[in-house]
């Protein structure tokens, strides 16, 4: 349950980040360097939790929860 809670919290920062970034860009009409910023974070961010999430994987704290893709040779 933790781990989709910081998964969860991740997402809302990043969409924060994205929402933020749009407004500046409205305030500011592409003068300043707010909006850049802003998303230079979303990005790292992002990034982050991408390797988060492989690293929680492979620890076994995350498992996939099944679908389509076949991990077996021969099935």
């Amino acid at each position: 349950m933790l781990v989709k809670a910081v998964i969860i919290i991740f997402l809302l920062v990043i969409l924060y980040s994205l929402v933020s970034s749009f407004i500046f860009m409205v305030k500011d009409k592409g003068e300043g360097d707010r909006a850049l910023h802003r998303l230079m974070w979303r990005i790292g961010l992002s990034i982050f939790l991408l390797i988060l999430l492989y690293v929680m994987f492979r620890v076994g704290w995350i498992e996939p929860a099944g679908g389509p893709v076949i991990y077996g040779i021969g099935d």
